[in-house]
This record gives C-alpha cells, structure tokens and sequence, in this order.
C-alpha cells in the first residue's frame, strides 16, 4: 500500500515516512502542492497522510479537489487547530481523521494504524456512510435512511468517528477526543451521556453496541 506524505519540512517528512515504513507501508513525498496534486492524478495512491499548512497553500482545498472528482482515499490531516470549527471544515472538506501539532511519532503511529487498519478498495464510500447512515458532504451532518439527524457537534463528532471505524470498537477516550474543543476536554461519561442521546435520534433498530468499560461499535451491515 502506498501513502502520499505531503509536507514541505524535511524532517518532518522525514519522521511521517519512517512511521509509514515501519507499518508496513511504501510513502511518496510531495513538498509542495503542485507536486501533491500531480501525484494523486497520474500514480497509484493509497491514501494521504498531510500537513495541512504549506507555504503555497492549504492541502484540504487540494483534498477536497480530488474529493469532487471522485478520489475516495483514507486522509489523515495535521493541523495547528483544535476547534470545532477547524473539525467541521476538516470533515466537510474530506478528511477522515486529523491530528493536533504539535505530535509524537507515537501518535501519528497509532493514527495511522487505526486508519489504514482495513483493506482499502476502489469502492470505498464517500461521504463516510454505515449502514443507512450517511454523512451529507456539503455541511457534515448527517441522514439515516434519507431523513436528516438533527445533532450537536459533539453527537456529530461521536457519529462520525464510529462510522469511519466501520463496526470497529472505538474507545472511550478516542470518542472524547473528537468532540473536545481547543478549551474544553470531554470525559468519558460525557461520551456515555452523548451516546444515550445518540441513541434516542437515531431511533429503532439500536446501531450503537456498547463495550463495557472500553468503548462503543456500530453493529449491523456496513
């Protein structure tokens, strides 16, 4: 499987390649723009991992380009931002999942891992949908069986890191983590309040399986 590193640091690019290679993984750099785009239209690319900020642009507007023209890769994005707002343009404009700088090689590890973890295909879908639940590319919110959801950012947030699992089991703090803002950390019982409420828009049949003490899953067929 090959990702697509965009960072235009060297010893950044650096670092994210040797944790691609040490999962596993073969990683192209792109240290610019110019170079990112030409690479995702005319080479095999399993995915991006990028930093968001690079002194000729931003790589989510290059993201959400290929997005429109049907490019439906896993993307993990870096960014200085740890708001709400950062987090709804992060979704609505195609990453799956991001990470705050500054970060360990740690953290990116086990980022990449969680996101790679399943066999990527042509078809994989997007926007993000589980089931008959699906995210609405325009503003991030989502439908389940057509109808809209009527949810706050944190339940959004908690929806959507579970459908990117694919019935995979998130964690707790994981869930927490996704609908934090820049000043405020989320616990894990706010996560179990959430779910509750989750639950009751959501309606029958029950997609949301709990594991006890350590997080929660999407059941049903994907």
């Amino acid at each position: 499987m090959r990702i697509l590193v965009v960072q235009h640091d060297a010893d950044l690019a650096a670092m994210m390649s040797a944790v691609l290679l040490g999962l596993g993984f073969d990683a192209d750099v792109a240290a610019d723009l110019a170079t990112a785009d030409r690479m995702l239209g005319g080479t095999v690319c399993h995915g991006l991992v990028g930093d968001r900020e690079q002194p000729d642009g931003d790589v989510l507007r290059l993201v959400a380009a290929h997005r429109r023209a049907g490019w439906t890769r896993p993307v993990l994005m870096l960014t200085p931002l740890d708001t709400r707002a950062e987090r709804a343009a992060l979704v609505e404009q195609g990453a799956d999942d991001w990470l705050v700088k500054p970060f360990t090689g740690a953290e990116l590890t086990a980022r990449t891992r969680a996101l790679y973890r399943a066999p990527v295909v042509p078809g994989r879908a997007y926007p993000p949908r589980f089931g008959d639940l699906e995210q609405r590319p325009d503003d991030g919110g989502f439908t389940r069986a057509g109808a809209p959801l009527s949810l706050t950012g944190p339940e959004a947030a908690v929806l959507r890191a579970l459908v990117l699992a694919g019935g995979a089991l998130v964690t707790r703090d994981r869930l927490a983590q996704c609908c934090a803002d820049g000043q405020h950390r989320a616990e894990p019982h706010t996560v179990d309040a959430l779910i509750v409420r989750l639950r009751r828009r959501l309606g029958p049949p029950d997609l949301i399986q709990a594991v006890r003490g350590i997080g929660y899953r999407l059941t049903g067929p994907a």
